[in-house]
């Protein structure tokens, strides 16, 4: 698996772009580097390019996740709008946005760059 880091081209949110397969435990060291960029940056705005990955986590990975891992990780801004740009066709990322959305945290799947970036400026 692959991924890179970097500011928008406006310099407006962070984009952390993942390759390949992953579960909730590979995201946690790349959620603390965007973070951490956007810390120093001063941005609380995320796109999650996962585009060209497929999320192969259990449920019950998906749930421990949302409901402990991200939430004891040091340094995530709670803050944060966070928009997961996905494939058109590719669902495996449905599951993780509901159990976070359940917990409180601000995501949002979206098929299309435009869907995502109208979404991390919402007011």
């Amino acid at each position: 698996m692959a991924y890179s880091i970097k500011l928008s081209e406006k310099k407006e949110y962070i984009i952390l772009a993942i390759e390949g397969e992953f579960t909730g435990k590979d995201m946690l060291q790349y959620i603390m580097e965007a973070h951490a960029l956007g810390r120093k940056k001063n941005i609380n705005s995320f796109l999650v390019d996962v585009t060209k990955a497929r999320n192969i986590d259990s449920v019950l990975g998906n749930y421990e996740f949302a409901h402990t891992d991200i939430i004891n990780l040091p340094g995530i801004n709670p803050r944060a709008r966070v928009a997961a740009l996905v494939s058109p066709d590719d669902h495996s990322h449905d599951f993780i946005e509901t159990v976070l959305i359940n917990t409180g945290q601000p995501i949002k799947l979206c098929r299309d760059l435009d869907t995502a970036e109208k979404y991390l400026f919402k007011k």
